[in-house]
């Protein structure tokens, strides 16, 4: 073992090994250290890679005769993924690795990509992938994984696929060698949630705590935003979550483009982080083009946002729904709550500026919140609009005292 950076190349030598091996050769001349995983199925390919087949088979309590007889490429994929998995772990265990690139279709790119989202944040991951062009999604989630699309088929190496392989072999070494593990802020981390419709709060939110020492994250809730914001909850010591932004739950409720799933929300209030609600942007559904809104959601109010995305006005029984829910959800947490509704709005659609403005729905959720949310959750009426500087002024006000009752229980 060397000096050098030590790059994780996942690929199938059984299809795809001249192509990986010009890769590997790209990665050592740029001056890494490559240890390949080859979770190959149909054959496998003497020499090459440092873990093979049989290894991996072996870390999933199967051998690779057993798995082949599995006959279903479905069921192989787990399988190898599951013994993937370990392996590669107990090489960053013993080796300490500074990057990982994975080449492969479909089914490779949904192995690669497992085993990078299992790795920290802040660690190299480059996906050379013919699913870089279009559905992404099921691949990144919620990590940094940056996916480079080869225009041609993994199929050879021609003009075009070496010219990417190279760049995405170079990507990766380039990062590898400048790769830092281990670092976090020293300052007190809060997260928060939002949108471009409730940005001024943010901003001021922001802006406020970063001038009183607290480092903040933001996270864009259009689907992904919020399940990378839950994730970095679950991994890292976040003082107090702000969840500005409450779009995707109401999504998930109610069959909107942004739907995050059935655990948004519950990251903080599982872990016991303090956590400040606010119901940003539940004031609309986001829908596709506005033909396609007025079909999926009838007899709704509509702004068409742009050609491709329609904002859908939300009335009394989607707020209803949303404080049940949201109401059920906090009735777990391990930490303390505190929930503020502007009663004058809740985004820049449901203002006198907006298209979608209603001042008399936010008093219909606050009065159905206040019914349901459990003993010793305050409901904070506030009568202000979302991007009012007073709202922002408030929740950062409830941070600096969540902060404070936080450190003088942990020097008791």
């Amino acid at each position: 073992m060397t000096d050098k950076p030590k790059v994780l190349l996942i690929a199938t030598r059984d299809t795809k090994e001249q192509e990986s091996k010009y890769i590997r050769e790209c990665l050592e001349e740029a001056g890494v250290e490559v240890y390949h995983l080859d979770p190959s199925i149909r054959r496998t390919v003497d020499e090459g890679a440092e873990i093979g087949p049989e290894r991996i088979a072996a870390a999933a309590d199967m051998t690779m005769p057993d798995i082949r007889a599995l006959k279903h490429e479905g069921l192989c994929l787990e399988v190898m993924t599951r013994g993937a998995l370990k392996c590669a772990h107990e090489l960053h265990h013993d080796v300490g690795l500074s990057g990982i690139l994975g080449l492969g279709g479909s089914m490779g790119t949904a192995l690669a990509t497992r085993i990078m989202q299992s790795f920290p944040y802040g660690l190299p991951k480059v996906m050379i992938s013919t699913m870089a062009s279009g559905m992404t999604r099921p691949f990144v989630g919620a990590k940094d994984i940056v996916m480079v699309n080869p225009v041609c088929d993994i199929s050879g190496l021609n003009s075009i696929t070496r010219s990417a392989f190279r760049n995405g072999a170079l990507a990766a070494a380039a990062m590898a060698h400048d790769y830092q593990s281990g670092e976090t802020g020293s300052k007190p981390l809060v997260t928060i949630s939002t949108l471009g419709t409730t940005e001024k709060c943010s901003a001021r939110i922001r802006r406020s705590l970063e001038e009183q020492g607290f480092e903040v994250m933001v996270f864009h809730t259009l689907g992904t935003g919020g399940a990378a914001m839950e994730q970095i909850i679950r991994e890292r010591d976040v003082a107090v979550v702000i969840d500005l932004s409450l779009i995707e739950i109401s999504e998930y409720l109610h069959g909107g483009l942004c739907a995050t799933g059935p655990e948004r929300g519950k990251a903080a209030l599982e872990k016991g982080v303090p956590t400040i609600f606010a119901p940003g942007n539940l004031d609309f559904l986001v829908a596709g083009p506005l033909a396609e809104a007025k079909v999926r959601f009838p007899g709704k109010r509509y702004h068409e946002h742009n050609p491709a995305l329609t904002a859908v006005r939300a009335e009394a029984q989607e707020f209803r729904n949303d404080a049940e829910h949201l109401a059920g959800l906090i009735r777990n947490a391990r930490g303390p709550v505190a929930f503020f509704v502007p009663l004058q709005g809740f985004s820049n659609h449901d203002s006198p500026d907006g298209h979608l403005h209603d001042p008399s729905l936010p008093p219909v959720f606050a009065a159905h919140l206040k019914q349901a949310m459990p003993p010793g959750v305050p409901v904070i009426e506030l009568p202000l609009h979302i991007n009012d500087e007073q709202f922002a002024d408030a929740l950062v006000e409830q941070v600096i005292a969540f902060s404070k009752n936080r450190s003088e229980a942990a020097s008791q």
